[in-house]
């Protein structure tokens, strides 16, 4: 992995997720932003990406790069999509504000074989110590929004996404936690470390 990559040093998440993935697989990335994965997916795994991008500034940035990216909202549009479509279908920074959480992850699990999902963690140490010491809610390099201004509107730990996967009877294939540095937390930790030393998460699920 080269260090002068951008991508590398900006999203940690996007290259871990590019990792995840088999060479020339189907892909679908909802919520794809202006296609910065996509578009590292196609170089680096040879993939057959799709998105979906609730923005149409998004859309437009993803048409830009020549990826193919439709307009739509997770929360609505997903379920149009047949069972087994894609080889993976990928949610990145995007599950904590979409409006029925779980809806979302039963119909990723649905149309992919595999799920691959990165959030940030609300349970991270310093996110609870700018609460408790504060009384405000916190603003970090993984949530730089004010309160009146995030997108997010479900907040999720590590402990509640793992709760989750397990109400849906999701099989966890690979977890990864990073850390404040962007690096992974030791995976043989129980999940209460991962939960508060874990800023971020990302999960490779398949359905049980």
């Amino acid at each position: 992995m080269a260090h002068d990559d951008p991508i590398a040093t900006q999203r940690v998440d996007l290259v871990l997720m590019a990792e995840m993935v088999e060479r020339g697989a189907r892909v679908l990335d909802v919520g794809c932003g202006d296609g910065t994965l996509l578009s590292l997916l196609a170089e680096r795994r040879g993939v057959d990406g799709r998105g979906i991008e609730l923005s149409r500034e998004g859309v437009n940035q993803c048409v830009a790069r020549g990826l193919s990216v439709v307009q739509g909202d997770a929360d609505t549009d997903l379920f149009a999509y047949p069972d087994d479509a894609f080889d993976y279908v990928i949610l990145s920074q995007t599950i904590q504000a979409t409006r029925r959480p779980r809806v979302v992850l039963e119909h990723m699990l649905r149309i992919g074989r595999r799920a691959i999902v990165s959030f940030p963690n609300f349970g991270h140490w310093r996110v609870r110590a700018d609460l408790a010491l504060s009384g405000r809610m916190p603003v970090t390099d993984n949530l730089p929004e004010s309160w009146y201004d995030t997108p997010n509107i479900h907040f999720c730990t590590i402990r509640d996404f793992v709760a989750l996967c397990n109400e849906l009877n999701a099989r966890t294939e690979r977890a990864l936690a990073l850390n404040s540095s962007g690096q992974p937390v030791r995976f043989n930790m129980p999940w209460w470390v991962w939960n508060l030393f874990g800023e971020q998460a990302v999960f490779l699920l398949r359905r049980g």
